[in-house]
C-alpha cells in the first residue's frame, strides 16, 4: 500500500482529496504546514486563512472522522525565507510577485515532499483543482482541471520533473459543486466552509501596509512618497509610496488628469511611478525568464500556444520562442493590457502547461 501524505489547508478541497484517497486504498496521513510567524495564539487565530488555529482544528477534526493520522508541521522558516521575504523584496523594487506560485514550489511541494520522504511517503497530495498526466515523451505535465473555472494549474506551472512525479491531484477530476457534495454525502464538518480568498499571511489584503510594517521592523525607516511622472518626465503629482501601486492599476491613483489613467510602470530606482492612458498600457510583447518548461524538456523552435499572463486573466493565442538561455519572448496575436513585471506568463499546449516564467 503505497503511503501519501496530504496537505490539509482545513478546507473542503484537501479534506475530500484525502477522502478520495484513502477510499482508493492508500495509506494516508494528514499535515497542516504551519507557516504563521506569530508565536501568539490570539494572534495566528486573528490571521486565519489557510494557516490559523481554526485550519488546523478543521483539518485535525476532518482527520479524526476519515481515521486517518494527523499532525501540523512547523514550515516557518521556509515560508518566511520563499514567500514572506520574496513577497517584500519584490514589492520594494516594483514588481508585484504572486506568493502563491512561491509558496507551492518552495513549501507546499519542495519543503513538504522532502519531509514526507523522510517519513516513509511515496507522494504527496493537496486540493488543487488540476491534474497530472504522464505524456508519451515520458514527461510529467500538468492538465487543466475538469472544471475549467476552478483550474488552479497557472499557480503550479513551476513544479518540477521529480515533483509532479510524486504529487496526486485527486480533486481536479470534479467540479467544486461535485466535491462539496461529496464532502456533505460523507458528513465532513467543512462541506459548506467558503473558499479562503485572501493571500494568507495579508488577510486584510492591505499589502502596502504589511510591507510598511515589515520595512519598519526591519530598518526603523518609512517608505518615501514620489512623484507620479508621463511618460516623458512630466511631473503630475505625489504617489503615497510605490508599494501601494502596482503596473494596469487605475483606481486610487488620485489624480485627476481629464481622461482614465493608468500605471505603466515603476521606477524603484528614482521613486516614481509612470502614468499613461489605456492606449499606453497595451502590448503585444512579453519577455520572461526564470522559466521552467513542463510538458517539453525545451523549446527548440519557435511554438503557438495559449497564455495567461496573470490568474485571473482569460488567456490569449501567442507566438513563444526562447531568446536566452533562461529566457522567452511572447508574441501576442491581440494587445495585452497590464502585462506586469514579477507576474508569470503560463503557457498552454492544449489542456496541459508547456511552462512558464516570470514576466520581466
Amino acid at each position: 500500500m503505497s503511503r501519501v501524505v496530504v496537505g490539509m489547508s482545513g478546507g473542503v478541497d484537501s479534506s475530500v482529496a484525502a477522502w478520495l484517497l484513502k477510499e482508493q486504498g492508500y495509506d494516508v496521513i494528514g499535515v497542516t504546514m504551519q507557516i504563521w510567524q506569530e508565536e501568539d495564539a490570539c494572534s495566528i487565530e486573528e490571521n486565519g486563512g489557510c494557516c490559523g488555529l481554526s485550519a488546523v482544528e478543521d483539518a485535525r477534526r476532518v482527520a479524526a472522522a476519515l481515521g486517518i493520522p494527523y499532525y501540523v508541521m512547523n514550515f516557518r522558516k521556509e515560508f518566511k525565507e520563499n514567500v514572506i521575504d520574496y513577497f517584500t523584496e519584490e514589492y520594494l523594487n516594483g514588481r508585484t510577485p504572486n506568493p502563491c506560485i512561491a509558496c507551492n514550489r518552495y513549501v507546499k511541494w519542495e519543503a513538504l515532499l522532502d519531509r514526507s520522504m523522510a517519513i516513509g511517503a511515496e507522494y504527496i497530495a493537496t486540493g488543487h483543482y488540476a491534474r497530472i498526466d504522464r505524456l508519451p515523451n515520458g514527461r510529467y505535465a500538468l492538465r487543466r482541471s475538469a472544471t475549467l473555472a476552478k483550474d488552479q494549474t497557472y499557480a503550479l506551472y513551476n513544479l518540477t520533473q521529480e515533483q509532479l512525479a510524486r504529487t496526486l491531484m485527486p480533486v481536479g477530476a470534479y467540479s467544486k459543486d461535485e466535491i462539496r457534495s461529496i464532502a456533505e454525502k460523507i458528513g465532513l464538518i467543512v462541506a459548506d466552509k467558503p473558499d479562503s480568498q485572501d493571500i494568507c499571511f495579508v488577510p486584510d489584503g492591505d499589502y502596502a501596509s504589511f510591507i510598511e510594517d515589515t520595512v519598519r521592523e526591519k530598518t526603523g525607516e518609512e517608505l518615501p512618497a514620489g512623484n507620479f511622472v508621463t511618460q516623458d518626465g512630466q511631473i503630475l503629482g505625489r504617489h503615497k509610496g510605490i508599494v501601494h501601486y502596482t503596473v494596469g492599476q487605475r483606481k486610487g491613483l488620485g489624480l485627476a488628469l481629464g481622461h482614465p489613467a493608468f500605471v505603466l510602470e515603476i521606477r524603484p530606482e528614482t521613486n516614481e511611478v509612470v502614468i499613461g492612458t489605456y492606449e499606453d498600457s497595451l502590448t503585444h510583447t512579453v519577455h520572461a525568464n526564470h522559466v521552467n518548461f513542463m510538458s517539453v524538456e525545451d523549446l527548440a523552435e519557435p511554438k503557438r500556444v495559449f497564455a495567461k499572463i496573470r490568474y485571473n486573466h482569460k488567456g490569449a493565442w501567442c507566438t513563444v520562442e526562447k531568446t536566452g538561455e533562461d529566457e522567452i519572448v511572447c508574441h501576442f496575436e491581440e494587445p495585452q493590457r497590464a502585462v506586469t513585471p514579477g507576474q508569470a506568463v503560463v503557457l498552454y499546449d492544449g489542456e496541459h502547461v508547456l511552462g512558464g516564467g516570470t514576466i520581466l
